[in-house]
């Protein structure tokens, strides 16, 4: 059964049991790919894995927390000794700070803690997860690295006078510019290989984050990260996107 499995694409998405992280999975999983929920309560993971599994995907919870150390050094172990390698991982795991809000301007208010705590989740987490699965993702024939960003990371739009001023949530969004400077460094540090890593802006959606007054369903909001897990060989890399649209840094 084991040989059956490792012949099919492996992901990894991480905040996988609700939200955009639960429908990239499905999304995924339905393209015949066995996905790795990535879940840092058990109890969620596994609720979420048996919904899916009533769908009949092919998906399996792991106990990951981007923040703690010794959860991504378990699941790197994991993933390697039971399938060798990792095809794909979606970096979704990320937070809004209840110390600040999305609609206003934080950045004379914002706390260090808020900061770090910011930081932990959406950025440093995701670094550290990243480089411990690189290994296995150089293993892949065509490994791709999808990190959700915002369009509020984006310094372009926000350096322009484009009606946006009110959304400036300082932590939430140098935490995504992070995510974005990220992409561009790994992407030109593997520029050599197969590997594409890409950032992904789902849209203002219809969920814990966004809120009921968001435009878009959750469907909607996973399609960008799903179309950029499935690159062809000729897709881009190092750039960042709403859908099939290329964002500005």
């Amino acid at each position: 059964m084991e040989d059956t499995m490792t012949k099919k694409k492996i992901a990894l998405v991480t905040g996988a049991n609700k939200g955009l992280g639960f429908e990239t999975s499905r999304q995924l999983a339905r393209q015949g790919i066995l996905v790795l929920l990535g879940c840092r309560n058990p109890e969620r993971g596994k609720a979420a894995e048996t919904k899916l599994g009533e769908e009949g995907l092919d998906v399996d919870s792991i106990l990951l927390d981007v923040t703690k150390s010794d959860h991504i050094y378990q699941a790197a172990r994991y993933i390697e000794e039971t399938y060798g390698r990792l095809d794909i991982l979606v970096n979704n795991a990320g937070m809004a700070h209840p110390g600040e809000s999305l609609s206003a301007n934080s950045t004379e208010t914002v706390s260090p803690k808020a900061l770090r705590e910011t930081f932990d989740v959406n950025f440093f987490g995701l670094v550290e997860l990243t480089q411990a699965l690189l290994p296995l993702i150089k293993k892949s024939d065509a490994g791709r690295i999808v990190n959700i960003a915002s369009i509020l990371g984006s310094l372009a739009i926000h350096s322009q006078d484009n009606g946006m001023p009110q959304f400036k949530p300082f932590a939430y969004d140098a935490s995504k510019t992070a995510v974005n400077a990220f992409t561009i460094h790994l992407a030109a540090a593997l520029k050599d290989t197969p590997i594409k890593v890409n950032s992904a802006h789902p849209g203002w959606v219809r969920i814990d984050m966004g809120g009921e007054q968001a435009p878009m369903d959750v469907t909607e909001g996973a399609k960008t990260a799903v179309r950029l897990a499935l690159l062809g060989p000729d897709g881009p890399t190092g750039k960042f996107f709403h859908f099939d649209e290329e964002i500005p840094w």
